[in-house]
């Protein structure tokens, strides 16, 4: 595995972003659990910009 596979995050930025399938079924539980699962990798993020931001300019 090289090193740039590890920093790939077309995979992150492609659930957030992509076309709603009509063949998949939709109800109440499964857009709570992609709401919450979006919410979780939001928080991730900011959380880990926030701590290279600590780590490399302080």
């Amino acid at each position: 595995m090289k090193t740039e596979d590890y920093f790939k995050v077309g995979e992150v930025f492609g659930y957030f972003f992509r076309k709603k399938d009509p063949n998949r079924p939709t109800n109440t539980s499964i857009k709570m659990m992609h709401w919450s699962n979006k919410i979780s990798i939001t928080m991730f993020l900011i959380g880990a910009i926030i701590i290279l931001y600590k780590l490399f300019l302080r």
